[in-house]
């Protein structure tokens, strides 16, 4: 920035006066020129023999000392030849923001941005940042500040991270309306009109159409029909279709007609089309190795949202309130509406940000196994309820044991060898006050209870379960979701929400707009780079540069060890973000070594 920027305060120091006579009056040792002089604050003739009247004089204020020494270094012994115009001031462009020309010195350079980085509020007064800040809003990075390490760090995580981001934003918005886009995709295997008068018939009549329309399949599970009007949902395993996938047929619950046929994933019985989406949005149809780049994505989303919050509390406390705070600024131009946009949305979105950031680290590959262990340590884990029996009690001659050679040829068949039949096993469940959205998991061998399990994930949620004796039909073992631990049932809860399940349709329509969020607060970003990149000079499509490199020196002794400290347990416990933080480290290194030798060479 140059020492005649109108943006410097008047100090009310005269301008030497015009000898006329072509000589250079040298200003005393104590005496430092001051923008309004060197602008024409001050009447400066031209020619001849000219007197002005000088202003009284005034002594300079510490906002303007502080203005002064925050935008140039004057020399005490400083010049000024008569009849020579002041320099012009730099040229503003139609945004309202000063020509940044590449061309300069790298340190001035760096110098410069660092200015325009703060970003304070123009002066009253003056809309649209057309102008320089007054000295009472001037940037003042004290010493023991954090303020340009949080920025540095904003800077390269939203660059160099925001590309998952926005694939993780994408994906997680399309999954979120996959749920009504299922509904009216699949809406003739899901439901069935409703006769008058007619009940539904009994579950082990909608089972067995489904075990003799599919012969030789394994049976799994059955879900039976949850409200009036939707089917009942048989599921036979597929080992040669994936990991938690199977078939699904559907049963119309009223006439036991076999309404098709479908490959379900997951314990939420996705179905194609969200399954498919589900798992873009989860590893991008890569395997496991596509997974990373989703922990990487919610491993900095939280780090790049609080930052975000620091830096925009820190610019509007003193000057916006809450409704600066809270919604974007009127009547800005260029780069700050942009910013001004960029932190109201990320002011509104910040805690649903933070909630999927931690929620999608649970189930994670390496933060969710640490997440696990330390579930494990707080006595926190997800309990299941005991589905472990004696074969022989209550048997007799063909009893449950003879269900073990029945596994190879179409599993456990409800009802046959002396077992008590779906039937018997819905009413003791019911007994139990095990009723919302059940579903039954037929046991797998000759040791293994069945188990009804609710798996309404609405609100009010229900996860109760009982397992029962598959010949006995005696109540083998009951939990209820009360008594969870309770971060286990905060865990429940919270992945149930991550996936649009928790609330329904609201839950999705919140997922929705917090995406479409994100993926705003990611295009303003980049819009803000594009906006800090030089205009002037040989490289006026460059990139807009981050704050100045050793933005640490700072931050006081004390904060830096605290900050050290936890940097490396959340490496360790969150480890992409040890390892992202690693690679902005070497980026950043390798980017002043370039720039050093640059300077040398130049």
């Amino acid at each position: 920035m140059s020492i005649d920027d109108p943006a410097k305060p008047a100090t009310g120091r005269p301008a030497p006066p015009d000898t006329g006579s072509g000589t250079t009056a040298t200003a005393p040792p104590a005496t430092v020129p001051t923008s309004a002089t060197l602008t024409g604050t001050a009447a400066v003739p031209t020619g001849g023999t000219s007197t002005a009247a000088p202003p009284a004089a005034a002594q300079p204020t510490p906002a303007d000392t502080a203005a002064g020494n925050e935008a140039v270094t004057v020399s005490t012994a400083a010049t000024a030849k008569a009849g020579t115009p002041a320099p012009a001031p730099t040229p503003v462009g139609a945004s309202g923001e000063r020509h940044r020309d590449d061309t300069e010195a790298p340190e001035a350079a760096e110098a410069a941005e660092a200015a325009e980085a703060a970003d304070e509020p123009p002066a009253p007064g003056r809309p649209g940042g057309g102008s320089a800040p007054s000295p009472s809003h001037a940037p003042a990075a004290s010493r023991g500040s954090l303020r340009p390490l949080v920025l540095r760090m904003h800077f390269y995580a939203g660059i160099l991270v925001a590309p998952f981001l926005l694939i993780a934003a994408v994906t997680g918005l399309l999954y979120a309306a996959s749920y009504p886009l299922e509904k009216v995709i699949y809406a003739d295997e899901l439901t069935v009109p409703v006769p008058d008068g007619k009940a539904a018939l009994p579950l082990s009549q909608q089972v067995g159409a489904a075990v003799e329309a599919y012969p030789g399949r394994t049976l799994a599970k059955v879900w039976p029909s949850p409200e009036a009007g939707a089917t009942t949902r048989v599921l036979f395993e597929a080992p040669e279709l994936g990991e938690s996938k199977s078939t699904a047929v559907f049963v119309d619950p009223y006439t036991a007609e076999v309404r098709g046929e479908l490959v379900s994933y997951g314990s939420s019985g996705a179905l194609p089309v969200r399954a498919w989406i589900s798992e873009f949005h989860r590893h991008l149809h890569l395997g496991e190795p596509g997974r990373l780049y989703s922990e990487l994505a919610a491993s900095w989303l939280w780090v790049v949202a609080l930052g975000g919050l620091l830096l925009w509390l820190r610019r509007r406390r003193a000057t916006r309130g809450a409704r600066g705070l809270l919604l974007p600024e009127r009547g800005l131009t260029g780069r700050r509406r942009t910013m001004s946009r960029h932190g109201a949305i990320g002011v509104w979105s910040l805690l649903g940000l933070l909630f999927l950031s931690a929620t999608g680290l649970t189930w994670s590959t390496y933060a969710g196994e640490n997440v696990a262990l330390l579930r494990e340590q707080l006595r926190a884990t997800t309990p299941s309820v005991a589905a472990t029996v004696d074969p022989a009690a209550g048997t007799g001659a063909g009893g449950h044991e003879g269900h073990g050679a029945a596994h190879g040829d179409g599993g456990h068949q409800p009802g046959e060898g002396g077992d008590i039949g779906l039937d018997r096993l819905l009413d003791t469940a019911r007994e139990q006050g095990v009723s919302e959205s059940l579903v039954i998991s037929l046991p797998a061998d000759e040791k293994a209870a069945y188990v009804v399990a609710e798996n309404d994930k609405q609100w009010p949620v229900h996860f109760d379960s009982v397992s029962v004796h598959p010949t006995t039909g005696e109540v083998v073992d009951t939990l209820a979701f009360a008594d969870y631990p309770v971060l286990a049932q905060l865990t429940r809860i919270g992945i149930d929400a991550h996936m649009g399940l928790f609330l329904g349709l609201p839950n999705q329509l919140v997922l929705i707009a917090l995406m479409a969020g994100l993926v705003a607060l990611i295009a303003y970003g980049y819009r803000m780079w594009w906006q800090r990149r030089p205009t002037r000079g040989t490289t006026r499509f460059g990139a807009g540069r981050p704050m100045p490199r050793g933005a640490w020196r700072k931050a006081s002794p004390g904060a830096l060890v605290a900050l050290l400290a936890a940097a490396v347990l959340l490496g360790w416990f969150v480890p992409l973000f040890g390892l992202g933080l690693v690679l902005f480290l070497a980026v950043d290194a390798a980017r002043g070594a370039f720039t050093r030798r640059r300077a040398d060479v130049s």
